[in-house]
Order: structure tokens, then C-alpha cells, then sequence
């Protein structure tokens, strides 16, 4: 299965991210010839000052990269969550008075029996993400053109033709736009999107602890928006926290011990005094979702298909359950000898994520909404269900398996075999 001649691919995947590198990296493994396509050096993307955040990534997307071989260099990078405290509380020190008792704990050792032992995720920093990526890539021999950004593209019956902005011209049967939310992929097939912003920015940041975080996760529903705390490696823990745009503005230039206090006033003391390690990030907050995930000649996948707010850590999941799935189905249709950009290849992968892509990112939209306030009857109404939950088994370990991505038809990849 490689390119003949007349394409100079098998797919053209625009974005190497962290969904599109995975699908580079898969669709290699398995034969196929795929090629990267990144405005940003590749290199640029591996600094610690490119992207500070950390991805709580759910354990059966973790199976996907140790199936692609990356567990050795991901595995001393990657901190277990072996619990998740939500809680709903109206203070602005995180754990001022101890949970309030309208909690939630979800506890690894609950599913261990179905979950192999494995934890209720782990937490990995984007930088050593995009290290271990490159590197597969890198030795895989995967062609990555970058820094080149795609100018526009054409969807012909027999081929994707992407021009790139130094003119340079690449053909393919399919073409992957994986390159964010401004997708030029998803525009030229003429694929639509919705969404609105959030009045909230994203605040993030590495802490190191005084105390130990025995890989316990935190979640804080304050009135202005979750406040995380999820541990790391090293006894550190990635804080991310949402604001009102002005104030998120002012924390990013605030000077060091103006935000340190901020920050004392927010987290509280139950871990011991906190030190922030490199720089502040923000985000600004959005949902978008593509009307459609295919077109003829073209999949969108990650952020180009749908982009939520990240206050349960799904985003960056979805988007690799996506790559599994979009893996999956090429692999198998050029197997059969099927032409990988048809429209009834890609019609396969679009029925297989549309529903779970689409109920998540409106669930999400629905917590946020009745998280991030104030409202007296709202907060009694989520407190109730809170503890509702904790007290119902079965439905805490439903929700244990769906973080964990273990829930529904999986792809190969997501249980951990090779295509």
C-alpha cells in the first residue's frame, strides 16, 4: 500500500498535533504512506514554552499509543490518576473547608476488575506528548512538511489536490484536515461549522508541592467556572482554572507575586505551600462543531471536527478516539482493495463517531452552563444529582468507564491491538 503514480500519498494529513501525528503514526504502522503537513517548525512544537498544558488522558487512549509503540518513552512521563474528587463549593480557597456534602469520588480500585488494573487515567504534559510523536515519526520515515501551511484545496472524483502557500502542489485520495478550528481542510470542502465562545479563559500552570498528591485528581465547581488541580510527575500537579477574560489577561502579565497570591487565595493549603514552575498560559474558550466530519476526498478529525471546553478533559481524547477510528476503517478499506477516499469508506468513519462525538460536546456545553454560576436553585439542583451519584455504584462506575474512553464500539487501537 503506497502512493502510485499519480499521487504523491496515501492520505495528506494537515495539522501535526497530537490527533493528527497519531493518525500519521497508525496509518505508517499499518502500511500505508501518509504525509504531515504543519505550519510551525516541528521542532518549535517540543519547547516547554510552546504549550504549557497538560492532557488527562483516559486510559483506553493510552492503549492506543503503547499499540503504536510508543510506551517506553511515554511511560516514565505519564502519572496514574488513581482518583477524581469533584466537588461544588462557593469559596474561593479550593479546599478551605473540606468538601462540601455535595461531592463525587471516583476510585480506580472500583473498576480494576474490568479495567485490567489499569488507573482512571493518566496525566501527561503536551511537551513530552509531541517528543515521543516526533520521534516515532521521525523513525517510522513519515514525510513531515513543515513549516508549510495549506493555501487552499480542491476535491476531485479521483483525488484531494493540496496547495500549499510556497506553490508547491500535493495529490492524494484523501486529505485529513486534523489543523485546528480554523480548518482550511474543513472550508474548501465546504463543511460548515457551529458553535459560540465561552465569557471565560482557560489559566494554566505548573506547580510543584509541598505535600504529596498520591495521584489524586481535583475538580472544583466555583461560581466563575471548574478549577483543576491534576497531578504529575514529580509531585507536581497542572492547575487550570477558568476567569473572565479581563482577569485571565491580568494573570498572564501579572508579576510573579501578585499571581503567586492569586493563586494561595484559589488553591488553598491542603497540599502545603505551592511554587509555580515556568510560564503562565491562556486560553479562551469556545465550542465549535463541524456540521458534517466528511466530504468527498476529505475527514476532519480533532479540532477541525469539534472543539469543547475542556472542563472534563475531553477534548483531546475525542479527537484521538477519532484517529483510532479513522485509522481503522482506512486501513481496512485499502486492505480490500477500496478506494480510501470514497465517500462510502469515509460515510463509515463519520457513522462510527458522529453520535458520541456530538452527545459529548452537547453534554459538555450543558455543564459548563450549569457549573460555572451562581444560581441558588441550580446549585441545589447539581448538588442533589452530585450526591445522588456518589451513592449509586453502578452509575459511579458507568461514569469511571466513560471517562476512561472504554464505553461503546471500540476501535483496535483504543483495546490496545495493532491493525
Amino acid at each position: 500500500m503506497s502512493p502510485n503514480g499519480q499521487h504523491d500519498a496515501d492520505v495528506i494529513i494537515a495539522g501535526a498535533g497530537v490527533a493528527g501525528a497519531t493518525l500519521a503514526l497508525s496509518l505508517a504502522r499499518a502500511g500505508l504512506t501518509p504525509v504531515l503537513i504543519d505550519p510551525l517548525p516541528f521542532d518549535a512544537q517540543l519547547a516547554p514554552t510552546f504549550d504549557g498544558r497538560a492532557w488527562a488522558i483516559a486510559y483506553a487512549a493510552y492503549r492506543q499509543w503503547k499499540a503504536l509503540g510508543l510506551a517506553e518513552a511515554l511511560d516514565p512521563q505519564a502519572q496514574r490518576i488513581e482518583q477524581i474528587l469533584v466537588t461544588d463549593d462557593t469559596t474561593p480557597g479550593a479546599a478551605a473547608g473540606g468538601p462540601t456534602p455535595f461531592f463525587l469520588r471516583f476510585d480506580s480500585e472500583e473498576i480494576a476488575d474490568r479495567s485490567e488494573g489499569e488507573p482512571l487515567g493518566y496525566l501527561l504534559e503536551n511537551r513530552h506528548v509531541r517528543a515521543a510523536l516526533a520521534a516515532a515519526i521521525q523513525e517510522a520515515g513519515i514525510q513531515v512538511l513543515a513549516p508549510a501551511r495549506v493555501a487552499k484545496a480542491a476535491f476531485g472524483p479521483r483525488a484531494a489536490e493540496v496547495t500549499l502557500d510556497d506553490g508547491r502542489i500535493l495529490r492524494a485520495p484523501l486529505a485529513v484536515g486534523a489543523e485546528g478550528r480554523g480548518s482550511v481542510i474543513r472550508h474548501a470542502a465546504g463543511i460548515g461549522a457551529i458553535g459560540w465562545d465561552y465569557p471565560q479563559t482557560g489559566v494554566v500552570a505548573t506547580v510543584r508541592l509541598d505535600r504529596p498528591h498520591a495521584g489524586v485528581a481535583y475538580e472544583f465547581f466555583l461560581p466563575g467556572g471548574p478549577f483543576a488541580i491534576l497531578p504529575l510527575t514529580d509531585n507536581r500537579a497542572s492547575l487550570v482554572w477558568t476567569e473572565s477574560p479581563a482577569r485571565g489577561a491580568a494573570l498572564k502579565t501579572a508579576r510573579p507575586q501578585v499571581f503567586q497570591a492569586h493563586l494561595e487565595r484559589r488553591f488553598g493549603d491542603f497540599l502545603g505551600e505551592i511554587k509555580v514552575e515556568g510560564p503562565v498560559f491562556t486560553y479562551p474558550l469556545s465550542l465549535q462543531l463541524a456540521e458534517r466530519f466528511v466530504a468527498p476526498r476529505a475527514a476532519l478529525l480533532g479540532d477541525a471536527a469539534h472543539g469543547v471546553h475542556p472542563i472534563a478533559g475531553q477534548g483531546l481524547n475525542l479527537g484521538l478516539k477519532g484517529a483510532a477510528a479513522l485509522a481503522e476503517v482506512l486501513v481496512d478499506a485499502a486492505r480490500l482493495g477500496e478506494d480510501i477516499g470514497s465517500e462510502v469508506v469515509l460515510e463509515r468513519y463519520a457513522a462510527w463517531r458522529r453520535f458520541d462525538t456530538v452527545t459529548l460536546s452537547a453534554g459538555m456545553d450543558l455543564f459548563v452552563r450549569l457549573f460555572s454560576n451562581n444560581n441558588p436553585l441550580l446549585r441545589a439542583v447539581r448538588g442533589v444529582g452530585m450526591a445522588a451519584v456518589n451513592r449509586v455504584g453502578p452509575a459511579r462506575r458507568f461514569f469511571m468507564h466513560e471517562a476512561g474512553g472504554a464505553v461503546g464500539d471500540l476501535p483496535r487501537l483504543l483495546k490496545g491491538e495493532a491493525l
